[in-house]
Parts: C-alpha cells; sequence; structure tokens
C-alpha cells in the first residue's frame, strides 16, 4: 500500500514539474534618438537676445562657437574658467533643456 502511494506521488510530482515551467518571452526594445543637426554659424549671427542671456546667466562665460538648427534653437560652446560645456537656447534667449 504504501508503495502505490509512493509511486504514485512521484508519478504526480513527475507531471508537476513539467507544467511549472515558465514560458520564454523575448522582448525587444527599441531605442530612436532624434538628434537635431546643427550648422555652425558665426558669433556675429548669434541673437542679442542670447548673449544678453547668456551674461546674465554666466558672467564670465567666454562663448567660443555657435551653432543653429531648422528650429532656430542654438547650441552654444561656452567656457566659464576650466570648465567646457554646451548650452541650448531659443532665439528670443530662452534656456531650452536638452
Amino acid at each position: 500500500m504504501k508503495n502505490l502511494f509512493l509511486s504514485a506521488a512521484i508519478v504526480l510530482g513527475g507531471f508537476t514539474s513539467f507544467a511549472s515551467t515558465s514560458p520564454v518571452s523575448n522582448t525587444i526594445v527599441k531605442a530612436t534618438s532624434v538628434q537635431d543637426e546643427y550648422t555652425e554659424i558665426k558669433l556675429e549671427e548669434v541673437p542679442t537676445a542670447i548673449t544678453d542671456a547668456l551674461k546674465k546667466a554666466y558672467p564670465d562665460a567666454v562663448l567660443s562657437k555657435a551653432y543653429k538648427n531648422a528650429k532656430s534653437e542654438y547650441k552654444l560652446d561656452v567656457a566659464v574658467g576650466d570648465k567646457i560645456g554646451n548650452l541650448f537656447a531659443n532665439a528670443d534667449g530662452t534656456w531650452i533643456k536638452k
């Protein structure tokens, strides 16, 4: 009688191990980045609203290069002391976070 119960438990235990397999799922993640094409412009072509905003926000900043895209957004290469970075602004001098 014990052997019968033991055999039934082994057989039923074997079936449950097949039923408990986890399904395999394939997850595909697509990353798309939209990069605005900036073209270099002369420093004299930067609107005065942007240069005034730059002087107000960063009085010690030195503008080394400027770029403009089709949406009239400006990318500025700026150096403050020994730190070099990029700032983005609209034509009216409003800063853009990118």
